[in-house]
């Protein structure tokens, strides 16, 4: 272990090119280049329609089984892949989201990949990068301070303080935020109500930011954001507040995607970043569809396992993108499937044939969910581990032989792109296999036939109770004229169900859905299960004790 370098010691040590030399690369000119320094630059809207009439690349879906504490190492397998790509001759950009700062201090750490197979700079990827989360959350807060001082000025639209649906957004873990009482102080310093603020990341704001085509279109997505309801009931919008067009401004270079690069130099667009167990999980679609038209080949990646990130990547941004994947790579270790077995984490690092394949159902039903729900095509990754052993890696690809799939051991962490080479040929492969990409439900369902659909083709449940507010709100949004309208799945990320404590691929369970909530902007419903949360916490031991920088500017801790 002597030789042992960490993430941030590979990426400072990494020789970078300068980002026009990587946007020749790609195919982009400079007048098209809004540098950020030396290594990072935002690419301007009109290179998209200057390149309309180009045909699209073949577009590669990375996700992954059901997280677990072992690590799954879905962006790391997203940049080792694109690196194999370039590796063996393909034309490949990749398109990731960018990292939050509440995880990134948190317990999860950065979103750059890992090892040899890192997008860079990743110290300014994990931190404030080019300012886009800032712009995201200060377009969110404008909202919420002219909403409160439209109630403060007279009310004239007749809001009823106890329906006000818009929280704040701060991007950072801070539990102290979720519930707190403002307004305090008299008269002149605000009308006294409950408030909250949700992690920049589960802003409505965000998930218009990625679905949004346009400046156009995002300011009228940002139009129909609801906030409250007066007092007989009608939705107040943003823009009868007058709002979109501030909030837009503040948004407009930020809609820019960002181009930056991977440890072994290819293009690399990183731009958005919502959550996959409470929003959509996926990069703009102006980064995706930008990328399409530059390369032969696209790697993007969506959020958690494929029950949450992958639902969403096709069910909502495909369908509003006009997308659809070639492939789908789906990201499994041994450790983790042995997890998913009933295997203590401490004791993941001796061969158990038992537990993994107690575990390995839950990669099954992953894959099989994609093969026929969605009907694409599929590759498992295996990103290797050195505790893994001959015998537990047959097992894994004699499983998914039995699907028609093939599981291929990825080494990309360890090895760079040399590692990816056979997963890219693989992919490659695949991608020319017969694609008949189908969405899990129609649009024109009801809502509760949507949330059925979701529940009981891709989390094998029984069914759906909607339980608490949920079952008077989906009334009211039926009858505000929102049926035909995409779910998002606000649910726990380590299982099939909502109880985070099943793992595997459990049967004979209920998902309950407590909380439905119309992202009108965003052009979803957002069904809450479970106790999940919009505004996570620090753990007991943050990863913000472990980072520091010396007298020189060097960043340690990063991970």
């Amino acid at each position: 272990m002597a030789d042992y370098k960490t993430d941030i010691e590979i990426a400072q040590e990494t020789e970078l090119k300068h980002i026009k030399e990587i946007a020749a690369a790609a195919g982009i000119d400079d007048k098209y280049l809004e540098q950020y320094g030396n290594y990072k630059a935002k690419v301007d809207f009109s290179l998209l329609t200057d390149n309309a009439d180009e045909p699209d690349g073949k577009l590669i879906l990375v996700t992954a089984i059901t997280p677990t504490p072992a690590g799954e190492g879905k962006t790391t397998t997203s940049v080792g892949l694109s690196d194999g790509l370039n590796k063996i001759g393909k034309k490949v950009m990749i398109a990731l989201r960018e990292p939050s700062l509440g995880p990134v201090f948190g317990i999860k750490g950065g979103a750059a990949g890992g090892g040899y197979a890192q997008v860079v700079p990743m110290e300014d990827i994990n931190l404030h990068f080019t300012g886009d989360f800032h712009a995201i959350g200060a377009a969110n807060n404008l909202l919420a301070a002219m909403l409160d001082n439209h109630i403060q000025q007279g009310n004239a639209l007749g809001i009823d303080p106890k329906t006000i649906t818009w929280k704040r957004a701060v991007d950072m873990n801070d539990r102290q935020l979720r519930h707190i009482v403002d307004g305090l102080g008299g008269k002149a310093q605000g009308v006294p109500r409950e408030d909250g603020f949700d992690i920049t990341v589960a802003s409505e704001v965000m998930a218009i930011f990625c679905l949004a085509n346009s400046i156009e279109d995002l300011k009228a997505r940002i139009s129909r954001i609801i906030v409250a309801y007066t007092y007989d009931g009608k939705p107040v919008t943003a823009a009868d507040l007058k709002a979109q067009g501030a909030m837009t401004a503040l948004l407009k270079d930020a809609l820019k995607p960002n181009l930056v690069q991977t440890l072994e130099h290819t293009p690399a667009f990183v731009h958005g970043g919502p959550f996959a167990n409470i929003a959509h999980g996926c990069n703009s679609v102006l980064a995706t569809r930008t990328a399409l038209k530059l390369a032969d080949y696209v790697v993007t990646e969506a959020g958690f396992g494929a029950d949450l990130g992958a639902e969403k990547f096709l069910d909502i941004k495909c369908r509003f993108a006009g997308i659809k994947p070639s492939a789908v790579v789906v990201v499994a270790t041994v450790r983790a499937l042995k997890m998913h077995g009933g295997l203590p984490k401490n004791d993941l690092g001796h061969e158990d044939l038992e537990a993994l394949e107690k575990g390995l159902p839950n990669l099954l039903q992953h894959v099989e969910n994609l093969t026929t729900v969605f009907k694409l095509p599929v590759v498992v990754a295996i990103n290797a581990f050195p505790t893994d052993t001959q015998a537990e890696l047959e097992l894994v690809q004699a499983k998914c032989k039995e699907l028609g799939v093939n599981a291929v051991l990825a080494e990309h962490w360890a090895k760079g792109g040399a590692g990816a080479v056979a997963l890219a040929e693989e992919v490659v492969r695949v991608c020319e296999q017969p694609n008949e990409f189908e969405f899990c439900y129609d649009t024109d369902m009801s809502i509760m036939e949507k949330l059925e659909a979701i529940c009981k083709r891709i989390y094998h449940a029984d069914g759906v109770q909607l339980v608490g507010n949920a079952v008077k709100q989906i009334k009211q949004l039926e009858d505000l004229g929102f049926t035909n309208t995409p779910i998002c799945m606000a649910k726990t990320q380590y299982s099939f169900s909502d109880d985070q404590t099943l793992l595997g691929a459990p049967r004979n369970f209920t998902v309950q859905v407590r909380n439905l909530k119309i992202s009108a902007g965003a052009g979803f419903i957002v069904a809450l299960t479970g106790d999940i949360m919009t505004m996570p916490g620090l753990p007991k031991v943050p990863s913000a004790e472990k980072i520091d920088v010396d007298e020189n500017g060097k960043i340690t801790g990063l991970f």
